[in-house]
């Protein structure tokens, strides 16, 4: 599994640390990261809609932060549980993401909710390169 929840991070929220060898596998695993913690079977979620997020900041942490606020905002506003299909990340003046993100709205019946993500937060956030990858923590507020 290339995240981890950190329980002693934070007591009223959830964190998660995700890797990747890749920008992209980062980005993808922390999606899934956040999906995971409102539905309990990831597997669940079927690829029948499809959305393009283009994303662009100055910053990879700022862009991996816009990434997530994305998915919980289709969540809220659109009822649509989204997962990676395909990403892709180019650093020129600046970071830019464009991601393919496909799945479904919620179904009660079919999907188990676990709990509600509000918010990404911007405490304790990091992205980093560490030896041949990539890491960040992330915090959700829930």
């Amino acid at each position: 599994m290339p995240y981890q929840y950190l329980d002693d991070i934070a007591t009223a929220d959830v964190a998660f640390l995700a890797t990747g060898t890749s920008l992209e596998e980062l980005f993808s695993a922390a999606g899934d990261a956040l999906m995971n913690v409102m539905v309990a079977d990831l597997a669940a979620i079927l690829r029948r809609d499809t959305v393009t997020v283009d994303l662009e900041e100055t910053d990879l942490d700022l862009l991996l932060f816009s990434f997530l606020q994305e998915l919980i905002y289709y969540k809220d506003a659109r009822q649509l549980l989204l997962r990676t299909s395909r990403i892709t990340i180019t650093e020129v003046d600046g970071t830019h993401l464009r991601a393919i993100l496909s799945g479904e709205r919620i179904d009660p019946l079919r999907h188990k909710l676990d709990v509600d993500v509000k918010a990404v937060t911007l405490y304790r956030f990091r992205v980093e390169k560490v030896g041949e990858g990539w890491e960040a923590q992330v915090i959700l507020d829930i």
